[in-house]
């Protein structure tokens, strides 16, 4: 399969949500559509990775992933893309500094679950990202606590702003930040692949 660069109109604002998608499943395409709103986003770009550097076992074909995808999310401003493999990054950053280089007009804002947030300080320079991009935090189930502790948010606590302001996420010159609660979804990746509904 050829994953294809998106179309991108100048001045768009796009968020980015990463990950392996092993499988994707409705609590994805629920933080998308909560995204959307919530940062008056004009697209979201799901960028299914070729693989995660912070986990040791591998995820299933790329392919299989992006097609499960597919299914999973089926919305006129939300695309599904491999683009980290037709960019050849691995990390977050490298991927980001292409994305720039390719859509210099484009007003991106990286997009992850609080989950996320809580392990970001391990990431491959993670403290560029923050400031180079807004970064929109949306809440998932029992994961809050640890997002608002989190060594990212008291590094950056001055810069976040409060959930309610979230629509002007896109607007603001970075380093910024802010994290959203949303109605709750209990569905996890993990848990798929643990009750075995999840085979190439």
């Amino acid at each position: 399969m050829r994953h294809d660069i998106p179309y991108a109109r100048p001045g768009a604002k796009i968020g980015l949500l990463g990950g392996s998608f092993d499988p994707a499943h409705e609590g994805h395409a629920h933080i998308t559509r909560e995204a959307l709103k919530r940062f008056r986003l004009d697209a979201v770009w799901w960028l299914v990775s070729p693989g995660n550097p912070l986990k040791e076992q591998g995820p299933r074909a790329m392919d299989l992933r992006i097609e499960r995808a597919r299914k999973v999310i089926d919305h006129p401003r939300v695309m599904v893309t491999g683009i980290e493999a037709r960019l050849g990054t691995r990390f977050t950053a490298e991927t980001l500094e292409a994305l720039f280089r390719v859509y210099p007009a484009t007003r991106f804002v990286w997009l992850m679950g609080a989950d996320n947030l809580a392990s970001f300080h391990r990431w491959e320079r993670w403290e560029w990202i923050m400031e180079t991009l807004p970064v929109g935090v949306i809440a998932r189930p029992g994961d809050r606590t640890a997002a608002r502790n989190s060594k990212a948010a008291q590094v950056y606590n001055d810069y976040r702003i409060p959930g309610r302001h979230a629509a002007q996420l896109a607007d603001i010159r970075p380093p910024v930040w802010t994290l959203v609660n949303i109605p709750m979804r209990p569905h996890s990746s993990s848990a798929i692949r643990a009750r075995g509904e999840w085979r190439d």
